[in-house]
């Protein structure tokens, strides 16, 4: 039976509300300046990876298959109609910020980006020096004419259309030229101290050093304007199932290509003339919608660098120092630690290091024999993956599952790749159709004749960087029937063969859904048994129809239902009678929440599961997830107050959901409460 459409929300809809309470943090006086900068850089982040793959997705579908119905019951184009709306009210409300309200505060605090108009002689004269000596050896001015086409421009690099008057050495009359900025050069560009007003911060933007010499690059013209552009292009990755032979040479062609899709969005200055606009626009095949004219930098994201430029410790957030298990604290080692029970972590605010441990102390172990991982993000720098290239060379069986189609670290999993297998370690890349998503490190030792098996399994990356931003769970265990359950999923990927019956661990694309509907089918029997009946359930995103559908019988049999969607959620909650016993809130704080958690009452058993999945069609079906259950008691205990109740009672970063997929800020009364805050405290003191 099929959902009626409005009990469905739309997706994109949901991510642009998502990324309006993300800004809401840059509105938030009482935060650090530079914080609230970040936030602002946050969004125009996500702002770009959202019109790269899902605006690019809803564009292709009005184009090849208009008559297709959207979950939430519009079509593509009427889809892309109210994302546009929404995505420029959302836009012109970031640059508004930025212009009434950081800026101004930036200046309060001494930070200052100095405007053209209010560079002094000193300052000109360094600007000037540094435009000669920095930039100019290095832009090319491309003239248009028919020897010389419209370039082709790099997704997200910033550019200026210049338009000119006059005739040059050879005659030509073209009338434009693009300037393209090489991504190499800092898009903001600090003045030394002494160019400073009484100790200030003091920075200029590389396009405000372009505008005041650009007429440098067109000698004997007459420059009439210059203004900054940026196109954005569709960087969805697809790879032919019929045509692969190879997942990582056919991947690596695609990457060559991904930075010349098809035009989604134009970003120009607002004070670009309207034939301007249009000539751009038709080059890039774009409507009036695609245009986005902004008072402001065209790519605040190279605004995030800056706090990196200051020196000033009250205008960021206080550093913390992530803390240690008890026992760990205790200098028991870390095998030993484990043997004697499960040791939980709980990212950031206790520290990622024992997961560096697990695998450095492996690698240099003699009593090691095989170590097996998974990975999907793991960054450029990685001391993880270093630490398996050792443990390769230095002869250990060595078995990496690396997804390379983690989308935007597709190069840096194929260098890891690449450098793994020269090391000797064997290296898959999962199985083709399905990304591996799972969280996954399993130790082989040898110990007293006989082998042991040591598990990490986690909510997050293995990736030390943002397990200092991210909120995360991670499980260190050698209890057998899990590593066992570990191993055979390790075997089920690398090797070919059906899969089998696990003792503790649910798995998509096989077992995870059927358990979360199963478990939501057993509250609704214990509701209408008269019974208590209860789910808590924390994660990324909440899409999957079945389940939405699922939860809505809960609510309508007395099942008492309480989400923690930090992103987009195509549930509605709070409709009479259908969702009137479900309510959805979103935490957005200092860190980024990532932890999925499940809890189903269940008679009192209160079953507890940490997992690498969210509830959407992806998870459940294209992807290869793990979902463990928490069994002891104490590490219980442990998960459902600091995953989940400390969430609930948060009235600073919370933001409930309305019926029709706004949201409104819960307000405290009374004392205030953080959830982030309250952990960093008892973690970190």
């Amino acid at each position: 039976m099929s959902m009626p459409h409005d009990n469905l929300l739309n997706r994109e809809l949901g991510l642009l509300e998502f990324n309006r309470r993300v800004m809401a943090q840059a509105e938030e006086e009482y935060l650090p300046i530079l914080e609230r900068l970040k936030y602002l850089c946050i969004v125009s982040s996500n702002m770009d990876e959202f019109y790269e793959v899902r605006v690019a997705w809803l564009k292709d579908a009005a184009q090849n298959t208009p008559d297709r119905i959207l979950a939430d019951g519009s079509t593509p184009a009427e889809a892309l109609a109210k994302v546009s709306s929404a995505a420029h009210e959302l836009v012109r409300e970031q640059y508004r910020l930025l212009r009434e309200e950081i800026f101004p505060a930036l200046r309060a605090d001494n930070i200052i980006f100095l405007r053209r108009n209010e560079w002094d002689a000193a300052q000109k004269a360094w600007i000037s020096d540094y435009f000669f000596r920095e930039l100019m050896p290095i832009l090319t001015p491309i003239g248009l004419d028919p020897s010389h086409p419209f370039p082709r421009l790099l997704n997200k690099s910033l550019n200026f259309i210049v338009e000119l008057e006059g005739a040059d050495a050879f005659g030509r009359e073209s009338g434009i030229a693009i300037v393209q900025a090489p991504r190499i050069l800092p898009r903001v560009i600090k003045l030394p101290a002494e160019l400073a007003a009484d100790g200030a911060d003091t920075f200029v933007f590389l396009s405000s050093i372009l505008h005041s010499h650009v007429q440098e690059l067109f000698p004997g013209m007459q420059v009439k304007g210059c203004y900054q552009f940026r196109v954005t292009r569709d960087s969805d990755l697809s790879v032919d199932d019929d045509d692969v032979k190879n997942l990582r040479t056919a991947l690596q062609g695609e990457l060559r290509q991904r930075q010349y899709g098809d035009a989604v969005r134009l970003e120009i200055a607002d004070t670009c003339p309207a034939h301007m606009e249009e000539f751009l626009l038709n080059t890039f095949a774009l409507k009036k919608h695609d245009v986005f004219r902004v008072d402001g930098p065209v790519n605040l994201v190279r605004l995030m660098q800056v706090p990196d430029f200051v020196d000033r410790p009250e205008t960021k957030f206080a550093p913390f120092q992530a803390s240690l298990p008890d026992i760990l604290e205790k200098k028991t080692p870390l095998f030993e630690a484990i043997r004697k029970g499960d040791i939980l972590l709980h990212h950031p605010f206790q520290t990622f290091q024992p997961v560096i441990d697990l695998l450095t102390q492996a690698a240099s172990d003699p009593a090691v024999v095989a170590i097996k991982m998974t990975v999907y993000r793991t960054g450029t720098d990685s001391v993880l993956m270093e630490s398996l290239i050792a443990a390769a060379r230095a002869g250990k069986q060595v078995t990496v599952v690396v997804e390379l189609m983690a989308r935007f670290d597709e190069e840096a999993n194929i260098s890891w790749a690449t450098r793994l297998e020269d090391a000797g370690a064997h290296v898959v890349y999962g199985v083709f159709g399905y990304k591996i998503h799972a969280k996954m490190l399993l130790v082989v030792r040898r110990e007293e004749g006989l082998l042991r098996r040591y598990v990490h399994l986690g909510t997050g990356n293995y990736h030390p960087r943002t397990a200092r931003l991210y909120t995360d769970f991670g499980l260190m265990t050698c209890n057998e029937e899990i590593a066992t359950d570990v191993n055979d999923l390790f075997v089920q990927i690398t090797g070919l063969g059906r899969a089998g019956e696990l003792k503790h661990l649910y798995q998509s694309p096989f077992t995870l859904h059927n358990m979360i509907t199963s478990a939501i089918d057993r509250e609704i029997e214990h509701a209408q048994a008269g019974r208590p009946a209860q789910i808590i359930a924390k994660m990324n995103a909440l899409l999957e129809p079945q389940v939405i559908r699922a939860l809505y019988r809960a609510s309508q049999a007395g099942v008492k239902i309480t989400l923690i969607v930090r992103g987009v959620c195509a549930l509605r909650p709070g409709v009479e009678g259908l969702s009137e016993n479900i309510s959805v809130r979103s935490i957005v704080g200092r860190f980024l929440e990532h932890t999925r958690v499940f809890y189903f009452y269940n008679d009192k058993a209160e079953n507890l599961f940490i997992s690498s999945a969210d509830w959407m069609g992806r998870n459940f079906f294209r992807r290869i997830e793990t979902c463990v259950p928490i069994l002891d008691a104490k590490l219980k205990r442990r998960v459902i107050r600091e995953g989940l109740k400390v969430y609930l009672e948060d009235n600073t970063n919370a933001w409930e959901m309305q019926q029709d997929g706004s949201y409104r800020r819960r307000v405290a009364r009374g004392k205030g409460r953080c959830a982030q805050d309250i952990l960093l405290q008892e973690y970190t003191g």
